[in-house]
């Protein structure tokens, strides 16, 4: 654990040099979705659950996570979590090494790679690539944003009832999230493959 937290001078660099090495074989993709007490890890917000999920829908990992400080109220209004839920939960550090062993050289596809790899220390540099269903979804509509200079982003639920997905458990909560993800980018995977592009490098590089 203590080298997860080591602090690492260009993590982004490290991310952007694995997703460039072409010569190693991609593993299967893992879908990893996360619901936390906030938007920012910077500000102290912590991670409240974690689900991982395989190409073929496994569970492989779906476990609440003890924050180490309280919940506000605005996010237990969008997933539901409370902290009594939280009680005799693993911590983040209890759970790393499965975590690590889940997604370290593997292709880990998020919905909105931007808000949830910032809750993993050097944006999940150890693993084979990062991509970013949101921004396949976005590009796939091809509705322009001229006020962020990109193709418009659309949220989870408006691209699982786009592909008329239906749901396996409450929206916002990191199980049921994981698999419409899955499900979208199995849709993604289906187009054609000039109008989607996925790859996440890093929130910097985002506008």
């Amino acid at each position: 654990m203590a080298a997860w937290r080591q602090k690492n001078s260009s993590p982004g660099a490290q991310l952007r040099a694995r997703l460039r090495d072409k010569r190693v074989p991609i593993h299967p993709a893992v879908f990893v979705d996360i619901e936390a007490t906030g938007m920012d890890p910077a500000e102290g917000d912590r991670m409240v659950e974690i689900a991982v999920v395989d190409d073929s829908g496994h569970v492989l990992l779906d476990s609440l996570v003890d924050p180490g400080r309280g919940m506000p109220d605005r996010a237990v209004n969008i997933h539901g979590i409370s902290r009594a839920m939280l009680r005799g939960a693993p911590t983040l550090d209890e759970l790393w090494p499965e975590i690590y062993r889940l997604t370290v050289e593997r292709q880990v596809v998020f919905f909105d790679a931007d808000a949830d790899t910032r809750f993993f220390p050097g944006e999940l540099a150890w693993a084979r690539r990062v991509d970013c269903a949101m921004l396949g979804f976005a590009r796939s509509q091809r509705v322009w944003d001229a006020n962020h200079g990109n193709w418009r982003r659309q949220g989870l639920d408006f691209a699982a009832r786009h592909i008329g997905y239906r749901w396996h458990g409450p929206h916002h909560r990191a199980l049921p999230d994981a698999l419409a993800c899955r499900a979208v980018w199995r849709w993604l995977q289906r187009q054609p493959t000039a109008t989607v592009q996925t790859t996440y490098t890093s929130t910097k590089a985002r506008p």
